[in-house]
């Protein structure tokens, strides 16, 4: 096996692994590549190993690797902080929007022809400059997506700050998930974990995770 295929190989196994010590089945759970900075060979080799979700985080890297990969049956995350004035681009080859956090991208991703799926991002830093909502700001934010047409809520996406224990936040959001549930009660989904802590967010719910260097390696320089 190539590199590649032996580090994906490795996370599938540690993600079954995780799913039946939480009573899971592996099957619920999408596995978004992240390829930031990799070519586009990298994500070639990656259709071939049977990987459908891939994220990207910056626009630009985005809609090149789209257009030159349209031959390939791909599903695109954007998993970045995005760009109001940047949300009808994006919208135009991501199927899945993870980083939803203010009311003007909001506004930016109506659409009352087409329908993208998206997350809502919550900040679980005392932090007002990273990205996501506030918990307390939540619920208005919550509505305002339910209310604004082209837009398919899922769920809440995280990142585990760095100072506190990643299951810990992962509980976190769980809890808050379940205050989202109580105004859309098919946003079931959570998109939390990346290489370092999928498994502890595999134990606390997530149903997607974004994995990056434990699959795909070490960016290029």
């Amino acid at each position: 096996m190539s590199g590649l295929e032996e580090r994906l190989e490795a996370v599938r196994c540690g993600i079954a692994d995780a799913a039946r010590d939480a009573g899971r089945e592996p099957g619920e759970i999408t596995t978004i590549v992240v390829t930031k900075f990799h070519p586009e060979s990298l994500i070639r080799e990656l259709a071939s190993l049977g990987v459908r979700d891939i994220g990207e985080n910056r626009h630009q890297e985005a809609q090149a690797k789209a257009r030159a990969l349209a031959d390939l049956d791909l599903r695109w995350h954007f998993v970045g902080q995005l760009q109001s004035k940047k949300a009808r681009q994006v919208r135009a080859y991501a199927s899945v929007i993870h980083s939803i956090d203010r009311e003007s991208l909001v506004d930016a991703l109506r659409s009352e022809d087409e329908e993208v799926d998206g997350f809502i991002q919550v900040n679980l830093t005392t932090d007002p400059n990273r990205g996501g909502v506030a918990p307390d700001e939540l619920e208005p934010m919550v509505e305002r997506v339910l209310a604004t047409p082209g837009i398919r809520l899922l769920g809440l996406m995280a990142v585990a700050p760095l100072d506190e224990s990643a299951r810990v936040a992962f509980a976190r959001t769980r809890a808050l998930a379940e205050r989202v549930r109580s105004l859309a009660p098919a946003a079931t989904s959570l998109s939390m974990g990346m290489s370092h802590d999928y498994r502890d967010a595999i134990l606390e719910g997530a149903t997607h995770l974004r994995i990056g260097t434990a699959i795909t390696g070490k960016r290029p320089a």
